[in-house]
């Protein structure tokens, strides 16, 4: 973004950025007050938290008398670049995987639970070749406090403006100063399970699928390219995993869980809407829970047994705090979840991050069919700790080689 460094003075946003849409024209950052509901649980605050606790085509217009352009996206509308931002805060880490996916990922200052997702993406990055990312150390972002984004001087902020709102000590006029004074808000979280959006909102909020609002964040950085190289793939893959699905009758039922509490877990549905299901919902498991228990519920091993799942998917599972042989012993020395069918039958497999952005959704897909469909994807090898399993080639169901070229900009 521009500094204007003859005077000293750095021009605020409102010098030179000009908003439409939801943010600011529609008046919804004036004397607001409110409040919204929190976060997914899962992944929600520090590292072993985070364990406990992941439609509208991208809109560029551009004028002749500049080099401009501008980028769509509820909840905040049309957001009009100067230039390419290049330092970038993030809070949730499906944003921070776009700009991982997009070659920015060592340009993000800011993120939930830094340490925790440095680790967990680089269980992935040794199977991309040249491709590494260092998170580790970066601000903590979970609930962010304005002091500190003016010590960042983000050029933008991938985060939801509503769901920043929800978090104690942001007011609407917290919010603008800082998309005035320091740099724009562009993100969406909501659409993680697709949740009502403060009132101040209502209007004006939209969801997307994770591919969906890639395609607006990879325009944002003038991307578009690389997004569609990307995209490219997982259509593919979509392509490969629709087309060699079992008939209904024959697929298994499916339940998502927490790998932290494993005896009184936290249950995920496998069918909901929202991007925190996108590396599952495609699969198109049969739901073992029933319509009486929640998503996102906690729940004993008495209702999981009542739900009695063929396959238990163990979210995060794959974090390096998290240990699947320990999680299957314990499963297995407790008198009601010894009783499982998933248990009885050695299919808990470990998950990664739902918060996942578009390169980990691409190795869940490949993991998720695996472990659902080993007759028609070929057998997901027995996980207990490290990093993604090696796959053999003709085993892989995408090109990592292809997407490290994507993500170094070869291609």
């Amino acid at each position: 973004m521009m500094r204007d460094s003859s005077t000293g003075r750095r021009p605020t946003r409102r010098d030179y950025v000009k908003y439409g849409g939801a943010l600011i024209g529609s008046g919804l950052f004036a004397g607001c007050t409110g409040n919204a509901g929190s976060e997914e649980t899962t992944e929600t605050t520090a590292a072993t938290t985070a364990t406990q606790t992941e439609t509208e085509t991208a809109t560029e217009t551009a004028t002749p008398e500049d080099d401009s352009y501008s980028v769509a996206m509820a909840p905040v509308g049309d957001v009009e670049f100067d230039s390419v931002p290049k330092s970038i805060f993030t809070r949730l880490t499906h944003l921070a995987g776009m700009a991982f996916a997009l070659g920015r990922g060592d340009d993000v200052n800011a993120m939930h639970a830094p340490d925790y997702y440095h680790a967990l993406w680089n269980q992935f990055t040794p199977h991309l070749d040249g491709v590494s990312v260092n998170w580790s150390g970066l601000y903590s972002s979970w609930k962010p406090s304005k002091e500190k984004l003016y010590e960042l001087d983000s050029d933008v902020h991938l985060a939801d403006p509503a769901s920043v709102f929800a978090l104690d000590k942001w007011s609407v006029d917290d919010l603008e100063e800082v998309d005035e004074n320091i740099g724009p808000w562009f993100g969406n979280s909501l659409s993680d399970t697709n949740k009502k959006p403060p009132s101040q909102w209502a209007d004006s909020y939209e969801y997307y699928g994770l591919w969906e609002m890639f395609e607006k964040v990879a325009a944002v950085f003038r991307e578009e390219e690389r997004y569609e190289a990307l995209a490219a793939v997982h259509e593919d893959l979509l392509s490969t995993i629709e087309s060699n699905l079992p008939d209904k009758q024959d697929r298994p039922t499916a339940v998502m869980a927490l790998a932290s509490e494993i005896t009184n877990p936290w249950v995920y549905k496998t069918d909901i809407p929202g991007f925190l299901s996108a590396h599952i919902r495609p699969l198109q498991a049969r739901e073992a829970l029933g319509e009486d228990v929640e998503s996102g519920a906690k729940v004993d091993m008495e209702t999981l047994l009542e739900a009695d799942p063929d396959v238990l998917f163990v979210l995060g599972g794959m974090s390096t705090i998290a240990d699947m042989k320990e999680v299957r012993s314990t499963l297995k020395n407790d008198s009601v979840g010894s009783q499982l069918s998933a248990v009885q039958n050695g299919r808990v497999y470990a998950q990664g991050a739902r918060y996942q952005g578009p390169i980990l959704n691409l190795f869940q897909l490949e993991m998720t069919a695996k472990q659902l469909y080993p007759d028609q994807f070929g057998e997901w090898p027995t996980y207990e700790s490290g990093s993604y399993p090696d796959i053999p080639a003709e085993e892989q169901l995408f090109d990592r080689q292809h997407v490290a070229n994507i993500i170094n900009g070869e291609f």
